[in-house]
């Protein structure tokens, strides 16, 4: 069964509270990965167009894996939102925005999360009709305190942050108001991508999943 995800106007932030943050060097890893993930409780994977392998893996988790909803991150030019839409890609993850990459995401058709980590940029993203974004690095920009300190001014913007969150920290963004999911790459050790240790990887995103599940709760 194909996950859901049918437009435009639905939201990224409500598929899963952890989206995946994968790079990924050779592309048959893909799909093992993809299914270990989504076996785990986590269904949404953003592949960032980090490596020459990147449009390749969107393309095999898009054919093979209808459990999962595979996004498109580090999108960082229009030709490349067009090439992630192409590839399969079902969201689109950008680290910053400008005018230009913000039209081209607007009319690929799919969700997408423009990244900010200045007040300054919520509210010129909130001028031009965009309520979600991706908060872009997470830790490094103020993390928690910051994200907190939005809400009151803000309330109107929801947040996927992304950067520097791990299983520690994760619980705390996900008990703000103005968060709807984190990104994060912990459930994804380079030695069990390496290794090909799927059965690891889908231990560490049902943990994840758990985890989150736990912060939502509390």
């Amino acid at each position: 069964m194909r996950s859901p995800l049918p437009s435009a106007d639905s939201s990224v932030l409500d598929l899963a509270p952890v989206v995946p943050v994968v790079v990924l060097e050779d592309a048959a890893d893909a799909v093992p990965l993809a299914r270990a993930l989504a076996a785990g409780g986590l269904p949404a994977i953003e592949v960032t167009l980090r490596t020459p392998a990147a449009l390749d893996a969107i393309r095999a988790i898009a054919g093979e894996v209808p459990e999962a909803v595979v996004g498109a991150g580090t999108v960082i030019t229009p030709v490349q939102v067009g090439e992630a839409v192409a590839a399969g890609a079902r969201f689109l993850v950008s680290p910053g925005w400008t005018d230009v990459l913000l039209e081209a995401m607007r009319a690929s058709g799919v969700p997408f999360l423009p990244g900010v980590s200045t007040t300054s940029e919520v509210v010129a993203l909130l001028e031009r009709g965009v309520r979600e974004m991706k908060f872009f690095p997470a830790q490094a920009a103020g993390g928690t305190a910051y994200l907190r300190s939005l809400a009151g001014p803000l309330p109107q913007a929801r947040f996927c942050p992304t950067g520097g969150i791990g299983p520690d920290s994760a619980p705390d963004y996900l008990a703000l108001p103005n968060v709807g999911c984190v990104g994060g790459s912990w459930m994804l050790p380079a030695d069990a991508v390496a290794a090909r240790d799927w059965d690891r990887i889908e231990a560490l995103a049902r943990a994840a999943a758990g985890l989150s599940a736990g912060a939502r709760c509390r």
